[in-house]
């Protein structure tokens, strides 16, 4: 009889065992992905940050490069937000905002130095690709945290109202709504002269309209990263 209950703890305590492994394996494959979620929203900001000068021909206008990365970055907030909750989604946002800053920094201070004799033949073609003015530094922080938070506040709150149903909606809502925040406050603190609110807004509605569009076709991939975060 003895032997038999020693059997019977030692069977047990393998099962908790093994489930702890299970358990343990789950959460580190959803830790790297959710590390992988991370990486692409700060690459995202980032290449938006140093490449958005550039502008292309689309459609009707000349549009930043940025506005095939910004998408991303609230699309990777619905999925961290509907998958671990508001306030992973917030952390990551947090980290990109120090990052965003830190590089401000160091932009200012690397063109305010002067050029060394090796580099002062280039020192031009630095000057014109890295010395973007404070104003549309700060208007791009400024944005960028507000319409984040923004972001990931309103799904998550139309997420509480669903109950967890309508993803679709969830997701295009809050990206629309954030996505005209984003683009308002950096035209107006960028470009705004207190006088010319008229060109302002020529420039905020287009682009905001091609940023919703961006959203919305990348719906689906909305829903691919949900069931691949969500999955083991």
């Amino acid at each position: 009889m003895y032997l038999f209950i020693k059997i019977r703890k030692k069977n047990q305590m393998k099962k908790t065992i093994q489930t702890s492994s299970v358990v343990k394996s789950l959460v580190s494959s959803r830790e790297r992905k959710l590390d992988l979620l991370l990486a692409i929203y700060i690459t995202s900001i980032v290449a938006a940050e140093l490449m958005g000068a550039k502008t292309f021909p689309l459609f009707f206008l000349n549009a930043s490069v940025a506005i095939f990365t910004l998408p991303i970055t609230f699309i990777i907030n619905d999925v961290v937000t509907e998958v671990e909750g508001k306030a992973r989604s917030l952390s990551f946002m947090r980290s990109t905002f120090i990052i965003l800053f830190l590089l401000a920094l160091f932009n200012i201070l690397a063109i305010s130095l002067p050029p060394s004799t090796r580099s002062a033949a280039f020192e031009p073609a630095y000057q014109t690709i890295f010395a973007k003015s404070l104003r549309m530094t700060l208007a791009s922080l400024v944005a960028f945290f507000l319409a984040e938070r923004l972001d990931i506040y309103i799904f998550a709150k139309i997420r509480a109202r669903l109950q967890g149903s309508g993803l679709w909606l969830r997701s295009n809502a809050s990206n629309i709504i954030s996505l005209f925040f984003d683009t308002s406050i950096f035209m107006f603190l960028a470009f705004f002269d207190g006088a010319n609110a008229n060109f302002v807004w020529s420039l905020v509605l287009p682009y905001w309209g091609l940023k919703c569009l961006f959203s919305m076709v990348e719906t689906p991939i909305t829903y691919l990263a949900v069931n691949w975060l969500k999955k083991s």
